[in-house]
């Protein structure tokens, strides 16, 4: 992910977030991929008063929590409430235990909506780890603390970003009905998401992780027992991120500039950015994700078998592609493991609410042809008439503008509540008009339509 430079904070996130065209079909008739489903109306407990974060406090006030489930959770707000609910589902998503100062990061990244007059409510979900219908249910979760305990908003709106996109998505289609009968979401907004599904979204890291060891040869070396790179790590590897970092910078020397690597360095970099097709500053990020995510979901989601393979792909861009495609491992992924991890994080299509979604056509992590894959998800689950997609000129993942996400949200509101659906051309000059409020900023591209995924990813085969 490309550093954010719009604050530190910002800045000290753009690694932390660290994502094909299925066959066409004819499109299916509105439905859950299942019943739809609700989570337990357990007795949570009522949130309490917390500090704001500082750039908030002026024009907020806190409140905090841990639901029955063990998540934390954080809720802001504003003085002057507009009436409407932003309910977030982060991205990354982090490994480990969840700690409560990461809802504290996202409603500071996230202020602007509370600038602009919602409510903003974020968990940190249960569990570290890639899962996506839990978090789904944290996020549902909290929606009904909020309800139960701070006030009844007249809209939600279910927003993701980066992976949690694919949260929100798969939430959106999850949870279609309260206990009363009600809609839970009203809209859904899907910012720099991974959308392509789990079997899908991360293919090219696969195809890293393995062009990266033909080059380096040193994740593992070969004085260290060989094991299956898409596992990502043995389940007992004592590997830090600081030591693969150290492996990275003895091969590819990302940490100094270009002139100051050797000229075999820069050929290595060179052949994994044209390759691969992702940028220089994305490279650590993605093999962290290669190597630690690829063993979360192994281990813990998968039943020790991966989902992950590169057989039949033709690998095309480094300096002797013959060569590179005779020596390169092969890795069939493991039917049953892809079958549980697309029962997760596959999405349907199947969202009865408007959705929005915006995209940088140069997201250095979550690449623009993602949106294509999404596009045909929708159109295949019959809900292409409630899909808007828009593409901004920025080149960043984490954060792209002030002025970009109010405009979106009034933008769904207006869709909800007066049934004007928008378009990109009208978003664009919307944008515009709100920058006097929120600054500069805006760099909507109405016309911009990418390409499918297979375009940018190999082709592979599947079991």
């Amino acid at each position: 992910m490309s550093p954010d430079s719009r604050t530190p904070l910002l800045s000290r996130w753009a690694l932390a977030g660290l994502a094909s065209l299925g066959a066409a079909c004819s499109p299916l008739p509105l439905q859950p991929s299942a019943a739809p489903q609700q989570v337990a109306a357990a007795a949570e407990a009522a949130p309490t008063a917390t500090p704001c974060p500082q750039n908030l406090a002026p024009i907020a006030r806190c409140l905090s929590g841990q639901d029955s489930a063990g998540a934390y959770y954080l809720i802001a707000m504003p003085q002057q409430w507009n009436g409407r609910l932003v309910l977030h589902a982060h991205g990354g998503p982090a490994l480990g235990a969840p700690k409560p100062e990461r809802s504290v990061e996202d409603l500071e990244r996230w202020a602007i909506m509370v600038r602009a007059g919602y409510a903003w409510a974020g968990s940190t979900f249960r569990q570290g780890g890639v899962e996506v219908r839990a978090a789904a249910e944290d996020t549902e979760r909290l929606r009904q603390i909020f309800v139960q305990h701070v006030a009844l908003p007249q809209r939600t709106i279910l927003h993701g970003q980066s992976w949690g996109a694919s949260v929100a998505a798969k939430g959106a289609e999850m949870f279609q009905t309260t206990a009363g009968g009600k809609r839970p979401y009203d809209a859904v907004l899907l910012t720099s998401g991974v959308l392509a599904g789990g079997t899908r979204s991360y293919d090219f890291r696969t195809d890293l992780r393995v062009v990266y060891q033909y080059l380096c040869n040193n994740h593992p070396r070969p004085t260290e027992t060989a094991y299956p790179l898409n596992i990502g790590l043995p389940r007992d590897a004592a590997m830090t991120q600081a030591d693969l970092q150290a492996r990275l910078t003895e091969c590819l020397a990302l940490n100094k500039p270009v002139a100051e690597r050797t000229p075999e360095q820069q050929r290595r970099v060179k052949t994994l950015v044209d390759v691969i097709r992702i940028p220089a500053s994305s490279l650590q990020g993605h093999m962290n994700w290669a190597t630690f995510h690829y063993r979360d979901v192994v281990q813990h989601r998968t039943g020790g078998a991966s989902p992950f393979g590169n057989r039949g792909v033709v690998y095309k861009g480094s300096p002797d592609d013959a060569a590179l495609n005779a020596s390169v491992l092969r890795y069939r992924a493991d039917a049953d493991a892809v079958a549980r991890f697309a029962q997760d994080t596959d999405l349907s299509g199947r969202i009865p609410v408007p959705v929005l979604t915006v995209k940088g056509v140069d997201d250095p992590t979550a690449f623009v042809e993602l949106d294509a894959a999404f596009k045909t998800t929708m159109e295949r689950g019959g809900s292409a008439e409630r899909l808007v997609q828009t593409f901004t000129q920025h080149n960043t993942h984490s954060y792209l503008s002030d002025p970009t996400y109010p405009t979106l949200l009034s933008a769904l509101l207006r869709w909800v509540d007066d049934g004007v659906k928008p378009t990109p051309e009208n978003i664009a000059r919307q944008c515009a008009d709100r920058e006097a409020e929120f600054g500069k900023g805006c760099a909507f591209v109405p016309g911009y339509v990418p390409a499918a995924l297979n375009m940018r990813v190999a082709d592979r085969d599947r079991p």
